[in-house]
């Protein structure tokens, strides 16, 4: 008997002793993943409050003005010289709201020959900053303001312009080719042709 009961009692002992060291290893490797959760969530929540904010400090593409965009579109240099030229850039560079008709280069280069060089001259500011304003409204005017519409808006400098978004959008014959090009003071909506007042 005696020499059973030890073996018994190691046989149990052992038994428990597994059981206890298989519970410490079950609570250590929840306590690891509850701690990895944990640690995944801290790493989430972080992220989640920190990175849109460096995002929204880095993103300047938001935080462009009306000129800004036009210069880093890179289709629109003639257009940059003119506002330049006509000393308008500190206008479209205020508060604003505009909207903006851009003729690309392309719509100025189709101008007849000898046009925009004639118009960049000093002699002809005044002119010049007729057709530009010629394409400026005052407010921001996105194409869904206007979609299905005729209508007949005045322009910063006091002419009109017809636009017909019944079936796309024309102003007064020239062609939106890009609409709601977002800046931080206005619109932009891209057009084919130059607007002679």
């Amino acid at each position: 008997m005696f020499l059973h009961g030890p073996r018994n009692l190691d046989a149990k002992d052992y038994r428990n002793k597994e059981a206890t060291d298989d519970r410490m290893v079950r609570s250590s490797l929840l306590k690891r993943n509850e701690m990895k959760s944990a640690k995944k969530f801290l790493m989430a929540l972080t992220l989640a409050l920190f990175i849109p904010a460096a995002v929204s400090a880095g993103d300047h593409g938001a935080k462009k003005d009306i000129v800004d965009v036009a210069v880093a579109n890179g289709s629109f240099n003639t257009l940059v010289a003119a506002v330049k030229a006509a000393g308008l850039v500190e206008v479209l560079k205020s508060k604003g709201p505009f909207t903006v008709f851009a003729p690309t280069d392309a719509a100025f280069a189709a101008l007849p020959k000898g046009t925009v060089e004639s118009l960049l001259k000093p002699e002809n500011k005044a002119k010049l900053a007729a057709i530009l304003t010629h394409h400026v409204l005052s407010g921001a005017v996105p194409s869904k303001a206007i979609a299905g519409k005729k209508l007949s808006p005045k322009t910063v400098n006091g002419t009109s312009l017809n636009i017909d978004a019944t079936n796309g959008v024309m102003v007064s014959g020239a062609k939106v080719v890009i609409a709601d090009v977002k800046a931080s003071n206005g619109i932009i909506h891209v057009i084919d042709k130059v607007l002679l007042p």
